[in-house]
């Protein structure tokens, strides 16, 4: 039987269960990454297993995000990871190397291979014929000791690609049109396969700004073939030899389809505050800017800043506008440095920044408060950016740098002038060197604790009888972002569960922590559709937990966080009925009799309210993997006692 390359990848590396959509599968991982920012508590988590060395193929840590040093924390937490790298037998990226998806796609990427990684967007590498799936920080560890990766079988979605990208119009255009017709919950449990005579117009790294942002869609991942156009990356970062070519076989179907032509889209740009609300960018042309940026994980490719620079080249950036420009990697900015595009962005006024992350995680560059910023990033979700009541908009290249020189929004087929020309080199300096590699033979390493890294809570099991308030009732599509926050001040603290944990919750509620602390007991908290979106990062329910969330009921939620909150032991479950959502008032008192066992499959669970006799039924998605852990308590506690079982 014919199958797509998403079930072919899948089928290649599948330990149990079958593609059927929707059943229980696991998945051999051949590949690791991990960063900074999450980084730090997967490698306390592998710790914590008690073994000696990975057992993947490769494992490769980055520091990209957490690179301002203000004080002892992120230098502290980054001679920890290096240290942890050496012990553990896992590739050490420092501080400067760059971001860690095109770094991990230039340095690793091979065809046909699974990566896991601690950050959402590890999906980018689908953009080479990988199958790329981000995840939360335990699941990775476990992955790196040798775990087999478990998940529902997606549904996959194929789009065709038709035709040819008009003067202007670039590869983000492309994602954001998706966005348009998707939302941010339209690829939940789902693969995204492109296909179709338009790959042939686009390069890997346009292929990845497509793959990258397929994470803002809710999707799994997203994958494209490895053809000819994997190869020519592969060649120029002198990897030809790791090319493998792999396709959809003839004739193989998808579960859903869409096509797109190319030739007619135009600048689109993604309003504030969601990835999602995208307009062709003519219809709020005009609006006066503060920023615009350029770089990012979205668009870290050589052309998303050569085109810019060519488009500002002999002119001046409006005098209203701060022109923010962050190099994606090392190679990138001694590229731009070579071939006088640096220079150019410099004379027309740009603003440089160090290699990294930067402000796409509110690590710097935060726009001025009700200012309009442009942003090439891939997400704007409220006060992402370090501005609390910021105003990002998301957008191509091209339309960030027209509307630096204009000082407003400006569709770029506005400009007088021709679309500049750029064309890939054909090889580039192999980044390899830059990185730090495993040991061949282990050595005795003792981890560098600094005092900001503190040891994993303990957490205990569910009680016979679940009884507290509801702490928090929150709306739809609330992110991880406003969860737990990113950003200069709260990033540093992310070894640190208790510090962090007093950022609970503060963009939705500023008094959660508090009410938290003064309960210092159980609770739960409510959600609306779309529950827990965007980042991977686990802390968004490690340090719920550590307050006291024990169970979290929305009326949908995202694949990452949903798998977090079981890692660490809190129940999620799900409306029956939607409507029930508006029957559920903060500070009312919940109960849930003998909780785990009311989650057999195909059972309801029945919730009580206020112990007046009033229940609502909840639903669960819960496999029996997954029970099995929130029974233990969380999946360090089932690992441990696993271990106890085998006499280890």
């Amino acid at each position: 039987m014919a199958k797509n390359l998403a079930q072919k990848l899948i089928d290649s590396h599948l330990v149990s269960g079958s593609l059927e959509p929707g059943s229980p599968i696991e998945l051999k991982i051949d590949q690791t990454l991990t960063q900074d920012a999450t980084g730090t508590m997967v490698m306390l988590e592998f710790e914590a297993l008690g073994l000696p060395r990975v057992k993947t193929e490769l494992s490769a840590q980055y520091v990209d995000h957490n690179l301002l040093q203000t004080d002892f924390k992120n230098a502290d937490d980054h001679l920890f990871l290096q240290s942890a790298c050496r012990k553990f037998g896992v590739w050490f990226s420092r501080p400067g190397n760059g971001v860690s998806h095109p770094v991990h796609m230039s340095c690793f990427g091979i065809p046909g291979k699974t990566l896991l990684g601690s950050d959402s967007h590890t999906c980018a590498a689908g953009s080479m014929g990988m199958l790329a799936i981000g995840a939360g920080g335990l699941q990775v560890a476990m992955a790196m000791a040798g775990v087999p990766f478990a998940l529902k079988m997606p549904k996959i979605l194929g789009v065709k690609l038709e035709g040819k990208l008009p003067p202007w119009v670039s590869a983000k255009d492309i994602i954001l049109e998706m966005l348009r017709r998707q939302t941010v919950k339209g690829g939940v449990n789902k693969i995204v396969e492109y296909y179709g005579p338009g790959l042939a117009t686009l390069t890997a790294m346009d292929r990845h700004v497509i793959a990258n942002m397929g994470q803002e869609m809710g999707a799994t991942t997203s994958v494209f073939p490895a053809d000819e156009a994997v190869r020519a990356f592969l060649t120029q970062q002198q990897r030809e030899g790791d090319f493998v070519e792999l396709r959809a076989d003839e004739g193989a179907g998808y579960d859903e389809e869409d096509s797109i032509d190319l030739s007619a889209l135009e600048p689109l740009i993604a309003c504030p505050s969601s990835p999602d609300k995208v307009v062709p960018v003519r219809e709020v042309a005009g609006r006066a800017i503060y920023q615009s940026y350029i770089g990012s994980s979205a668009n870290p490719g050589l052309r998303d800043f050569a085109i810019p620079a060519r488009i500002v080249a002999g002119r001046h950036v409006n005098d209203n506008v701060s022109f923010d420009i962050n190099p994606t990697s090392r190679q990138l900015l001694e590229e731009i440095s070579r071939s006088g595009d640096l220079a150019r962005l410099l004379e027309a006024g740009a603003r440089l920044h160090q290699t990294g992350c930067g402000g796409c995680i509110g690590m710097g560059q935060a726009p001025a408060s009700g200012r309009i910023s442009l942003r090439t990033v891939p997400r704007n979700f409220p006060g992402r950016s370090g501005t609390k009541e910021d105003q990002v908009y998301l957008c191509s290249p091209e339309v960030a740098t027209a509307s630096a020189l204009r000082g407003e929004i400006t569709d770029p087929r506005d400009l007088d002038m021709d679309y500049p020309t750029f064309e890939e080199p054909g090889q580039l300096p192999d980044m390899r060197p830059l990185l730090q590699p495993p040991q061949e033979i282990p050595v005795a390493v003792e981890l560098v604790k600094g005092p900001n890294i503190q040891p994993l809570p303990e957490f205990e099991k569910l009680p016979q009888v679940l009884r507290g308030p509801l702490l928090l009732k929150a709306g739809d599509n609330v992110s991880t972002d406003e969860i737990l926050p990113a950003g200069a001040e709260i990033l540093p603290l992310r070894s640190n569960i208790p510090a962090i944990s007093r950022y609970a919750f503060s963009r939705v509620d500023e008094d959660f922590y508090q009410r938290a602390m003064d309960l210092s007991g159980d609770c739960f908290v409510v959600g609306g559709e779309n529950y827990g979106q965007g980042s991977s990062r686990e802390h968004a329910a490690i340090s719920p937990r550590y307050l006291g969330v024990r169970c979290v009921i929305a009326r949908s939620m995202a694949r990452i966080h949903r798998r977090n909150l079981v890692n660490f032991g809190v129940l999620p479950l799900l409306f029956d009925d939607a409507e029930d959502y508006d029957r559920l008032e903060q500070d009312s008192v919940l109960e849930l009799d003998d909780p785990i066992g009311q989650l057999a499959p195909g059972k309801l669970v029945e919730l009580k309210i206020n112990s007046a006799g009033d229940t609502i039924k909840l639903r669960h998605d819960l496999s029996e993997a997954e029970i099995e852990t929130i029974r233990a308590g969380g999946l360090i506690n089932e690992a441990r006692e696993k271990h106890l079982a085998d006499g280890k």
